[in-house]
């Protein structure tokens, strides 16, 4: 074969090719170089060793080769952050296991060929373990092996592969959990599909690492088997060969070959116990982030007393009778000296992140209250303009509106049968210096004028005021007043009038507000404090009702139904029977209102009898009975009331005229109709006379004594 090559630019030459130019040597190297190449001759070497001898010079470095691999997992294993950065850890511990298998199978060759030339006869690393280790006494060497034997097979061995084959269990078991979290996740947006598909990989990856530590700690534990019987084997077989081939004493042969062997076993041992103890460190760090002594330091950093409880206990014991005192006494004194530090450490880290967390709080908390109190919405307020301010905070301790608002929460408790919201006073510079506003959830529900310092006077007739002031009119029921000056208080109480303060004139307001709202007031969150102040009786009751047969809402509904009647709730433990009793027919929550004021018929009417002991009633008449039954369509829930017109003008001119005769009469009666036409009545008249009670004849009271005002 020729080369073709060009010189100075003249024309092509043929060139012989020098002998041994076929041979690249360069690409040859770069081929044996290669990982997957590297490790098939490592892996071959280990098995020829397996089969061919070795000489002492090779096997010298093979075991050099042995401790250092040993030392260079160790140290990988202290050193990686997580478990799976070492995921290739079974299959260099099957390698390594591998090699001491092989080099002790070398060293049995020669030690049993040579082994009676002397202690060098396997080499010089055996000689030099077993000498150092053994100090010239056999015995000695042989307990040591014996307790690195131990400690490797029972202690490290055992215990690592308990870990490994418990963290492998777990970690199937909780793998489809963690998948579906995984999904999970990647369903709700909170990770894209590449971070799903990473995720699942190290599941992945988690998953087999921990099986195949499983099956890989059994390599170290075969290991330490197999030493055990190739040290009795090379003994034995030692002193054999040594007597019977080659003439010598039993105790030349014994100490001979004891020492060769016991210094193959350290040298083959010392490396599994290294190995040993990196797979137990490496099962372990499950749960640690971090390398091992980042770990360590850390956790064991936090603990400043345990520190010092160890200081204060090899005090103690330094100071025992026969105790050397210098070294307990120095640890005792080292171990306060960084508990102490530790401790100070610690409380400055802690004062820090303290200041920065309260720090965060505030800020995060300015942040949630500002947004807070632009969504909140108060059930109950009262906006005043400046110059009603006084009668908040009165500077010469009167009747404050404050005081007057927690009487009328009181009363009002008393009378319907929970507590109604707090009420927020505020001043608002866009209303006029004497105006106010009572707002119901933000929504005005009444408003007017009070003049504080002065005194309104109302006529309970309803005529006017024959003082001198400014007139007006009474905001809560519409009479004509006048707003008088404290001089005239007098003269007005003599005249017979009603005179009341600026503070009386608002709480009196919210009083009627409070009275026409208060269904609206009852939330889910006061009903739920209502019912867990009941009994327990009825609070079983409330548990078999909601929400197997009633929704907690419909409940609520029923109450606000009542309270919208002005109906108290205070015998909330009947009214919940009535409720029982009532789901059993139907659902509706007014239907279920009807059935419950029957069960509270003595209530119903104790709460409108006049002084005397009489219920004052007005009757409708048949004729307008059969008139609602005929106007009432639909079935079930759907009935409604379908009335022409002019015919509920005429029913609400009659019922004006009647209760308005009544009242000329000194009487507060209560109209009394059918069962079956009460809501529906009840829904007219209360969008001209919302104070008037509407009941049924069911609701009236068998002892009840009945005092017929008029009919319609």
């Amino acid at each position: 074969m020729t080369d073709v090559s060009v010189i100075d630019g003249a024309a092509p030459q043929a060139r012989p090719r020098p002998a041994g130019a076929g041979l690249n040597f360069g690409k040859m190297g770069a081929t044996l170089i290669r990982p997957d190449i590297a490790l098939a001759i490592a892996v071959m070497g280990i098995l020829v060793v397996l089969i061919l001898p070795l000489p002492a010079f090779m096997l010298d470095l093979f075991l050099a080769v042995s401790i250092i691999l040993s030392v260079l997992i160790l140290m990988t294993a202290l050193f990686i952050e997580a478990p799976l950065e070492f995921s290739a850890f079974p299959t260099v511990l099957l390698m390594a296991t591998m090699l001491r298998l092989a080099l002790n199978l070398a060293s049995t060759r020669l030690i049993l060929s040579n082994g009676h030339t002397g202690t060098s006869g396997a080499g010089h690393v055996i000689e030099a373990f077993g000498s150092f280790v053994m100090a010239g006494n056999f015995v000695i060497g042989i307990v040591v092996f014996a307790i690195l034997l131990v400690v490797n097979f029972v202690v490290i061995t055992k215990g690592s592969g308990r870990i490994a084959e418990v963290a492998a269990r777990f970690t199937l078991d909780a793998m489809p959990g963690k998948q579906m979290a995984i999904d999970a996740d990647l369903s709700a947006g909170l990770i894209d599909e590449a971070t799903a598909k990473k995720r699942r990989k190290d599941l992945e990856d988690e998953s087999s690492f921990f099986g195949a530590m499983d099956g890989a700690s059994k390599f170290v534990r075969g290991d330490a088997i197999a030493g055990l019987l190739i040290t009795f084997i090379n003994v034995i077989g030692g002193i054999i060969i040594g007597v019977v081939q080659h003439n010598l004493t039993f105790a030349q042969a014994s100490q001979s070959y004891t020492l060769l062997t016991v210094g193959d076993g350290l040298v083959s041992q010392i490396p599994a116990l290294i190995v040993s103890t990196a797979a137990g460190l490496l099962v372990s760090k499950a749960g640690v982030s971090g390398s091992a002594a980042k770990a360590l330091s850390k956790q064991l950093a936090t603990m400043p007393k345990a520190l010092g409880m160890s200081a204060a206990v090899m005090g103690i014991i330094g100071l025992l009778p026969g105790i050397p005192m210098i070294p307990f006494l120095g640890l005792a004194a080292g171990a306060a000296f960084f508990a102490r530090r530790l401790s100070r450490l610690e409380n400055a880290a802690t004062a820090t992140a303290d200041a920065a967390t309260a720090k965060a709080g505030e800020a995060q908390a300015q942040r949630e209250e500002t947004m807070a109190e632009v969504l909140k919405i108060d059930d109950l307020k009262i906006e005043i303009g400046y110059a009603l301010l006084p009668l908040v905070n009165d500077p010469n301790g009167g009747d404050r509106l404050t005081e007057q608002i927690k009487a009328l929460r009181r009363t009002l408790a008393m009378e319907m049968g929970f507590v109604m919201p707090s009420v927020r006073i505020l001043d608002n510079v866009q209303l006029e210096s004497n105006n106010y506003v009572v707002k119901l959830k933000e929504v005005d529900a009444g408003q007017g004028v009070v003049y504080p310092g002065q005194f309104m006077a109302i006529d309970p007739m309803g005529g006017s005021i024959q003082l001198p002031g400014q007139h007006t009119i009474e905001p809560t029921f519409g009479l004509p007043a006048t707003w008088i000056d404290a001089s005239l208080r007098d003269d007005a109480q003599i005249r017979g009038y009603t005179v009341v303060d600026a503070a009386t004139v608002i709480s009196t307001h919210l009083t009627e507000i409070l009275k026409a709202n208060v269904g609206e007031l009852l939330s889910y969150v006061e009903l739920q404090k209502l019912l867990k102040e009941l009994p327990k009786e009825h609070g079983d009751l409330v548990k078999e009702l909601a929400p197997s047969q009633i929704p907690m809402t419909s409940i609520q509904r029923v109450l606000q139904i009542l309270l919208g009647e002005r109906v108290s709730i205070r015998d909330l433990g009947t009214i919940l029977e009535g409720v029982a009793e009532a789901v059993n027919i139907t659902k509706n929550p007014r239907d279920i209102a009807e059935v419950v004021r029957q069960r509270i018929a003595r209530q119903i009417c104790a709460q409108y009898t006049n002084p005397q002991g009489q219920l004052p009633i007005i009757t409708l008449s048949p004729g307008w009975e059969t008139t609602f039954a005929e106007s009432i369509v639909g079935q079930g829930d759907d009935r409604h009331l379908a009335m022409q017109p002019s015919r509920l003008q005429d029913f609400v001119i009659l019922v004006r005229d009647r209760f308005e005769d009544a009242a000329r009469q000194g009487e507060i009666p209560v109209l009394v109709t059918s069962a079956y036409a009460r809501p529906f009545v009840r829904s007219i008249i209360e969008r001209f006379r919302r104070e008037t009670p509407v009941i049924s004849q069911a609701e009236i009271h068998p002892r009840a004594r009945l005092k017929t005002v008029g009919s319609i």
